[in-house]
């Protein structure tokens, strides 16, 4: 049966056991990033860039980088489409890094009191694996996990349960020793199913109160 979330279960998708070990999504948790960051600086118009963003550079566009394609393909294969948008689309390789506001700085100082503990920290993230590695560069805190599952190089992606299973087996890591963190309620409720206690974030108040309820942080 599917688990979902209650009035009063304050966000978290109850698995199990008792969690020793937390597992982190990136984007929406760690790292704050839209594409409006940028695309606020090209297109001023609201209108015309929500246009933009939902018929040209998609979310589901977006997605399939974090499935693996390539950017340069995905790049090129769009401006055939669009060449009269081209210059906006090759920044949404070329300018990347604007997409990111910065760090979500008190997840941050979670993930770090963690780690500092001796709580054993991993990442699941719907990535691309050029740009998360651009990530680390730009953010030295993520590389701070024990062991990170970046669903373009497993051409996997959230939220097929597949992708967790990657997660386990990789890193030999019991589900119900697990409480998992994210931004999408879907994938909070697969993480759920596959046995974690499972956080849906929405901010890092509730993050940190969670940690504290399973005794993962005092």
């Amino acid at each position: 049966m599917d688990k979902v979330l209650t009035e009063g279960t304050g966000g978290i998708l109850h698995g199990e056991g008792t969690p020793d070990i937390v597992v982190f999504d990136i984007g929406g948790v760690l790292l704050d990033w839209d594409p409006r960051y940028l695309y606020r600086q090209l297109i001023h118009d609201e209108d015309e860039r929500e246009q933009f963003l939902s018929t040209v550079c998609t979310m589901a566009w977006n997605e399939e980088q974090d499935r693996g394609r390539s950017f340069d393909q995905a790049v090129t294969d769009l401006v055939l489409v669009h060449p009269d948008k081209a210059d906006l689309i090759h920044a949404y390789n070329t300018r990347w890094p604007e997409m990111i506001s910065g760090p979500i700085l008190r997840t941050v100082e979670l993930l770090e009191q963690l780690d500092e503990a001796g709580v054993p920290i991993y990442a699941l993230t719907n990535f691309n694996d050029i740009k998360f590695q651009l990530a680390r560069s730009l953010f030295p805190f993520l590389n701070r996990f024990k062991g990170v599952v970046v669903s373009a190089e497993e051409k996997l992606i959230k939220p097929d349960p597949a992708i967790w299973k990657v997660l386990f087996e990789r890193y030999e890591l019991d589900p119900a020793r697990c409480l998992y963190t994210d931004d999408r309620l879907d994938n909070c409720q697969v993480a759920a199913s596959l046995g974690m206690h499972a956080v849906h974030f929405t901010g890092p108040a509730a993050l940190e109160k969670a940690l504290k309820q399973f005794g993962l942080m005092k």
